[in-house]
């Protein structure tokens, strides 16, 4: 995975599939941190349950990260703030990798998604406001094409498809699992 970041390997941008549409304006800059535990039985990748009264995107499946802000200095310092704060990852103990595509939401969201390995041992402090849960699925059964599912949802009156990866008893969908599509074609495009 190293290697592939360090080679400078472009994966295609994904954006959430829907019909055209006017560009939503302005579009609201985010940055999530996609954690990947070495853990010795094998990595896994932290996921986050947000709470249910969260304004944008409440109870959905997420990684850590949120709005850039303009004392962030850039993407990956947004991911790394966010990441402190929703579920008290140390710096630490954060290898950043590289950038994935920006991957644009219909709710009006850009998001950089920044590829970090963290070496355990996790002393996880969660924001009760932001962060419901904690979980981490192991890394192959995200990259496994045979788990990466389309569905079609209406929104706003529009039927919209997005990706879905259920695990256990979690859903893996929208945003969350476009990104882990973008990192599977990343890792497994031909150079």
């Amino acid at each position: 995975m190293r290697r592939r970041f360090r080679a400078g390997i472009v994966a295609p941008p994904i954006r959430e599939a829907a019909p055209a549409e006017p560009a939503r304006s302005p579009l609201v800059h985010a940055a999530v941190l996609v954690p990947i535990i070495l853990r010795a039985s094998g990595a896994t990748l932290l996921l986050t349950q947000r709470t249910a009264h969260l304004r944008d995107h409440a109870g959905q499946i997420s990684f850590p990260g949120g709005r850039c802000e303009a004392s962030d200095a850039s993407p990956e310092a947004t991911a790394l703030r966010e990441a402190a704060e929703e579920v008290g990852l140390a710096a630490t103990q954060i290898e950043m990798l590289g950038r994935l595509p920006e991957y644009h939401t219909v709710t009006g969201f850009l998001i950089t998604p920044i590829v970090a390995l963290v070496t355990p041992p996790l002393n996880l402090k969660l924001d009760d406001f932001e962060v419901a849960d904690v979980f981490e699925p192991p890394l192959e059964f995200l990259l496994d094409q045979k788990n990466h599912q389309r569905h079609q949802r209406e929104f706003q009156g529009v039927t919209r498809e997005y990706w879905a990866m259920p695990w256990q008893d979690r859903y893996i969908w929208g945003a969350t699992a476009g990104m882990l599509v973008s990192l599977h074609h990343f890792l497994f495009a031909e150079t």
